[in-house]
């Protein structure tokens, strides 16, 4: 079994390229030297890996880290491409307001697909993660998870939420999975109520906020690293511990919003994702280049982000998504819940070139349904639309 780390495998591999870019340009002045023959032929063996041993070592690359060796011979191209793996960008899922169609958009290849779900009659979309999605039924209080790609449906106990938002840890079918939601009851107190699947009822309790913190439907929820991240509509971060049941709101100042932010429905076009660890917030405007923030959770700061590094976010008002990994366009950009030009783009910000694709698409989010779209991850293949 192989005990290399990922840094030594990039640090060898710049080193192997460093090497091959020296011999490419040092001049032949007339026949090789033995010496040199023989240094030629040292720094080629390093290359000359077997290609099983070369597989499990190229397997362990990102694919940024992937592309760069497959530039180092033939023999890396081809052993690279062969274990290369590209993550898939996740679907936009359009909620009919009237009839069972539903709608899922593939950013990647722009294209859309249809499929009948009579199950989500009646009901509201809550959250998606893991391919799975968290559903209310307003008139019978139904709270239920359901997969639109093989159609199971995991039931939890009823509960009302009104203007509340719910999110969960993990897929319904994973013992890890709790579903939590925050209700403002004063500015100084809130209600949590969590649930497990399989459970007969919810639990509920009341937490006093330190600082003001105002819950409703525009606030955003995240899981990331065993908690519950709560983003209230000022902008302060509420946290709730599952494991020890405790609620907290950080005193970390709100991410800055820039002036121009301050005008109608400046307080809905946030969005909230995390990936492997780290939180991002989306401020945008319909008048302005969207505003990206990362949490410093060791000095308790936002930090406005000029690079996603290769990151791609995924934002909608219930839940946003991140990526890497991704190829092509796609990268260090934002894609955001909403389709032109007859189903045939979606809205996108690069902050590479710091525009928005389409052209002149700045758009006010305070004018979209909250609750008709949704991004979900990518069905393993298209059976569920045939």
């Amino acid at each position: 079994m192989l005990s290399l780390s990922r840094v030594s495998i990039r640090n060898s591999l710049f080193a192997s390229q460093g090497r091959v870019r020296l011999a490419a340009t040092t001049p032949n002045n007339g026949a090789a030297s033995t010496e040199e023959r023989e240094e030629s032929d040292e720094q080629n063996s390093l290359f000359r890996v077997p290609v099983d041993i070369l597989e499990q070592i190229l397997c362990r690359l990102n694919l940024k880290e992937n592309i760069l060796a497959s530039a180092v011979c033939k023999q890396w191209l081809a052993a690279a491409i062969s274990v290369r793996v590209a993550n898939k960008p996740p679907w936009l899922m359009f909620f009919p307001k009237f009839g069972d169609l539903v709608e899922f958009y593939d950013p990647s290849v722009r294209q859309t697909y249809s499929v009948e779900l009579p199950e989500l009659r009646g009901s509201r979309l809550c959250y998606a993660k893991d391919g799975w999605l968290l559903l209310y039924k307003p008139r019978s209080l139904r709270v239920f998870f359901f997969n639109p790609y093989t159609k199971d449906v995991i039931n939890l106990p009823g509960l009302e939420l009104t203007y509340q938002i719910v999110a969960f840890s993990a897929a319904p079918t994973s013992p890890d999975c709790i579903v939590f939601t925050v209700k403002h009851v004063s500015p100084t107190l809130v209600a949590i109520s969590t649930c497990k699947p399989g459970a007969t009822e919810w639990t509920t309790a009341n937490y006093q906020n330190r600082l003001p913190f105002v819950s409703s439907i525009w606030n955003k929820l995240v899981f990331c690293n065993g908690l519950f991240y709560c983003l209230s509509l000022t902008g302060w971060l509420g946290v709730y511990d599952p494991e020890e049941h405790t609620w907290l709101v950080r005193v970390v100042p709100p991410p800055r919003c820039p002036e121009n932010f301050f005008v109608k429905n400046w307080w809905k076009g946030k969005f909230m994702a995390e990936h492997n660890g780290d939180i991002y917030v989306i401020y945008t405007c319909s008048t302005a280049n969207p505003v990206v923030y990362k949490l410093d959770q060791l000095n308790k700061i936002w930090v406005e982000m000029q690079t996603l590094g290769g990151l791609t976010l995924f934002a909608s008002f219930l839940s946003s998504q991140a990526r890497t990994d991704i190829l092509g366009v796609m990268r260090n950009s934002i894609y955001f819940s909403k389709v032109r030009f007859y189903g045939r783009r979606c809205i996108s910000y690069s902050l590479d070139k710091n525009r928005y694709y389409p052209r002149k698409q700045c758009y006010d989010w305070g004018e979209q349904d909250p609750f008709e779209s949704i991004w979900i991850d990518a069905p393993p293949d298209l059976s569920a639309f045939a």
